[in-house]
């Protein structure tokens, strides 16, 4: 099968017929064998209904429903974990994204060698209360991810060789870091494609502005998982060492004024009304502290089922 499209949905039900006809007449044209998969995040309206009407006449179509709403995420891990096809290309079911995009996404990922290419809508048909947050968090995640060639991480179209997505997992919001789990897995050849982007026809957005917040919440994880998620003792014994050796000094040196004030007979220093003996020993208390969480971070790493999988790439 050349290509897999995977498509989450939640409460699109006016744009699935067109959608449909759209993907069907572009898969048709370029002589594509294909499959479309929908992923009904559990949606209130007859979003599944129609899919199940469409799925009638189309013997493309594939499609799940989640008995509740989970999220893009992990309707987008379900959707990976049932494409077939060679190629998977995402995109949204609000007819925002153009599935005439699909060939060159496919071409780029077979010809040019790409293992990920995402999408760029230069041109947006947005409010500015939504760009110019988006700018902000997409300039924040090439400095942290290393992908400097993206200008949208979160863009819903995209296409994937079909071993990137059986090697990552989406989880929780981390849809909005595809690039950055497939770089994570070994696949760095990561490509972008200047995308129309439509204003949407039907109904409403699904997302808020909270969405932002969320956004960076994520990226912190996803940074720290990336650099100590095996090695969590070298993050956190280094904080406890160097907190430890800090409250050892300052109790020291508070102790040396101690014995100071008593032998001049002139002034004498009170150890138990000193702030700085107190903040002495809660930072050597925090500094063991830090200590032991790494210490406990390294026995549940190595009790981890998962601590020694690794992806190879080739083998003789």
């Amino acid at each position: 099968m050349d290509i897999s499209i995977v498509i989450p949905l939640y409460n699109e039900e006016e744009s699935l017929s067109e959608l449909e006809e759209w993907i069907e007449r572009v898969m048709k044209a370029n002589g594509f064998s294909y499959e479309v998969i929908f992923v009904d995040d559990g949606s209130t309206d007859g979003s599944y209904s129609k899919i199940k009407h469409l799925a009638e006449k189309n013997p493309a179509i594939r499609a799940i429903r989640f008995s509740r709403n989970y999220g893009k995420s992990p309707a987008l891990n379900t959707g990976f974990r049932m494409a077939q096809g060679d190629v998977v290309i995402t995109m949204d079911a609000d007819l925002q994204d153009s599935p005439d995009e699909i060939p060159e996404l496919y071409r780029m990922i077979k010809e040019d060698g790409y293992d990920l290419v995402s999408g760029w809508k230069k041109k947006r048909y947005d409010p500015l209360s939504k760009t110019i947050p988006t700018k902000l968090f997409n300039a924040t995640a090439r400095k942290v991810s290393g992908i400097k060639n993206l200008h949208d991480f979160n863009c819903g179209l995209k296409a994937y060789r079909n071993q990137v997505v059986k090697n990552i997992e989406v989880y929780g919001d981390m849809h909005r870091y595809i690039p950055y789990l497939a770089k994570n897995a070994g696949f760095g050849r990561i490509g972008e494609k200047e995308v129309k982007h439509q204003a949407r026809k039907y109904g409403h957005t699904k997302f808020g502005l909270d969405r932002f917040v969320n956004g960076y919440l994520d990226l912190g994880t996803l940074w720290f998982q990336t650099k100590f998620g095996v090695k969590p003792m070298h993050i956190f014994g280094l904080l406890g060492s160097v907190m430890f050796l800090i409250g050892f000094l300052a109790v020291l040196t508070v102790i040396i004024l101690k014995i100071v004030s008593v032998c001049s007979h002139d002034y004498y220093f009170y150890l138990t009304k000193s702030v700085y003996f107190y903040l002495s020993l809660a930072a050597m208390i925090m500094g063991l502290q830090f200590f032991l969480t790494g210490f406990i971070g390294e026995l549940i790493i190595r009790n981890s089922s998962e601590r020694n999988n690794y992806l190879i790439a080739e083998e003789i």
